[in-house]
């Protein structure tokens, strides 16, 4: 019986250890930003797609999602928003390539990409000031316990943030980097 016991509390104990966690992945994005991502206009060249993404292991009581890209290295003193798009239902996990362009309107059904800094909803790739030196680009996904946070496509930025800090259950972050 007492090894029963023991093998059971040593089972549990490594279920633990390796407990899964809310991951955000991507096929695209390696440790920089390639000219696939970056944004075309202001002097940059790129193809301003956006990355594909998906996450998995999102925590219980998720009702939707949220994906930010920000450059806190941006030379504003507030960093910068280079695409938000929130209330993604909570049975989606991925976003496809090029979602953050609106005129293909991949995103999922149901979802409001609101502006950037760029003054524009969707996505703005990377674009930071010729001779500056790398910039990290954080793109995040937030879990959140709201199905709909209730802005619209002209949401600022930084009230999105806020709205999006009131609800979050879980984020997680990958990055990439670029400079010119």
């Amino acid at each position: 019986m007492k090894k029963l016991q023991f093998t059971w509390i040593l089972l549990a104990l490594t279920t633990a250890c390796y407990a899964q966690t809310f991951t955000l992945r991507s096929k695209d994005i390696g440790g920089q930003a390639t000219n696939k991502e970056v944004f075309k206009g202001f002097g940059c060249t790129g193809d301003n797609i956006s990355p594909q993404l998906y996450w998995e292991n999102a925590p219980a009581g998720t009702k939707s999602f949220a994906v930010t890209m920000y450059d806190p290295d941006a030379p504003t003193g507030s960093g910068f928003w280079h695409w938000i798009i929130f209330d993604i239902p909570a049975d989606v996990t991925e976003l496809k390539s090029n979602a953050g362009n609106l005129s293909k309107n991949l995103a999922p059904a149901g979802s409001i990409q609101s502006k950037t800094d760029f003054g524009q909803p969707g996505y703005g790739g990377p674009c930071p000031p010729e001779g500056s030196p790398f910039h990290e680009y954080k793109i995040t996904v937030y879990a959140l316990k709201t199905a709909k946070l209730d802005l619209d496509q002209n949401a600022m930025p930084a009230y999105v943030g806020f709205n999006l800090s009131m609800n979050t259950i879980a984020k997680a972050t990958i990055v990439m980097y670029f400079k010119r």
